[in-house]
């Protein structure tokens, strides 16, 4: 199939920064692009083709948008799974695949399938609501601390709180969740997978990621991850054999616990573009996104590999400011080499709202760690 300055066309479920940023590649190379999201705001409105404003858990809504395309992708799981499977059977090539997405949709079914398959988690326990959970507590057959997980609808450290006394579960939702095991670990990690239909297969190097401590949100992601040659081998040979079990098609991100005995422990998986992946557009040889694009194409996969340490700063809105968006002092970093920033067009900040990210390159490590903490020092996104 022709997909260059042609009429094919691609459809993408979700018109959020991950959809905006795979737009600049679908731009690069021509590509008709069609896009569906519940909100008139959605960054992805000023760069696709033809924008259309509907609900993704829909069953109506998602079917018939996606007859209206020759290839559909998502760059959010929360979409109705049973429109996809359907327009599957009818033919339209759909990646990943919704067999994938029922996988991975649910956070419960997930940790089964790693239990089933023989991928290293933490232990855990899966609840039909919170109140079955708090009964098991009470019986002392579910022991404090644990981390507390809602099985669908959780986004950007929304659906998980970690619980060290029953009081933490006041106020959370009586919905099906999983209580699991705290572990110990020296750093939280991930690896991206990209995978084509005809098998080929790649992965990005390990990177680590620095957590906001009250928002459960990645602050830093760094790459390549400071950790030892042995430990990043394990790494992205377990992503792999995940990737692999999951049969998947696109992008993989795949989250993980380093030990403090240096095992492996995979923690959540996303089937699209990935948060740990941003600092890929100024740092790697192919972004994740145009290799996003090349894996569902079935097209030779980019280079993975980084021409320079990246580093990558989320900004989210600060605490204490609701309304139009002000990027105070972007001009400041602006000024600075090797930092780039990318906003995503919400025009509306929230205390924790992701609003965009900052891409610091350099070939010291170290230093662009630095200069990564003087961005997030300098910049704030208030109203």
């Amino acid at each position: 199939m022709n997909y260059f300055s042609s009429d094919f066309k691609l459809g993408i479920l979700g018109g959020g920064q991950l959809g905006k940023m795979l737009l600049f590649d679908t731009r690069k190379f021509d590509i008709q692009t069609y896009v569906l999201d519940p909100s008139d705001e959605a960054p992805c409105k000023i760069a696709c083709d033809q924008f259309f404003k509907g609900d993704l858990m829909d069953f109506e809504t998602v079917y018939n948008f996606g007859k209206k395309v020759d290839i559909l992708t998502f760059e959010i799981e929360l979409v109705n799974l049973e429109a996809l499977v359907k327009l599957e059977e009818e033919g339209l090539k759909v990646f990943p695949s919704p067999k994938t997405l029922k996988l991975i949709q649910n956070k419960g079914i997930q940790k089964d399938f790693y239990i089933q398959h023989a991928i290293p988690t933490a232990n855990y326990k899966r609840f039909h609501n919170l109140k079955s959970l708090v009964v098991d507590i009470l019986d002392s057959k579910t022991k404090l601390p644990f981390v507390w997980k809602c099985t669908e609808f959780g986004y950007d450290g929304n659906g998980v709180k970690v619980i060290r006394h029953i009081s933490d579960l006041d106020n959370l939702a009586n919905v099906e969740c999983i209580a699991e095991e705290m572990i110990p670990f020296k750093k939280e990690l991930a690896v991206i997978v990209c995978r084509n239909p005809s098998g080929e297969i790649k992965t990005y190097p390990v990177v680590e990621m620095e957590f906001h401590p009250e928002a459960n949100q990645v602050e830093y992601v760094i790459c390549p991850a400071r950790i030892d040659d042995t430990v990043a081998e394990k790494a992205r040979a377990i992503a792999l054999n995940v990737s692999k079990k999951f049969n998947h098609v696109g992008l993989l991100a795949v989250e993980m616990f380093q030990t403090e005995d240096d095992e492996i422990l995979v923690n959540e998986v996303a089937p699209r573009p990935h948060n740990s992946g941003h600092y890929s557009i100024e740092a790697s040889y192919t972004s994740q996104f145009e290799n996003h694009l090349r894996a569902i194409l079935d097209l030779p996969l980019g280079n993975t590999d980084s021409k320079v340490a990246g580093i990558m700063v989320n900004l989210v809105g600060e605490e204490g400011f609701s309304g139009d968006v002000v990027y105070e002092n972007i001009e400041k970093i602006l000024g600075w080499n090797g930092v780039t920033p990318h906003i995503y067009g919400k025009k509306q900040t929230r205390p924790f709202r992701k609003m965009g990210h900052v891409t610091i390159v350099n070939e010291d490590i170290n230093e662009a760690r630095r200069i990564a903490e003087d961005v997030k020092n300098t910049i704030r996104v208030i109203s």
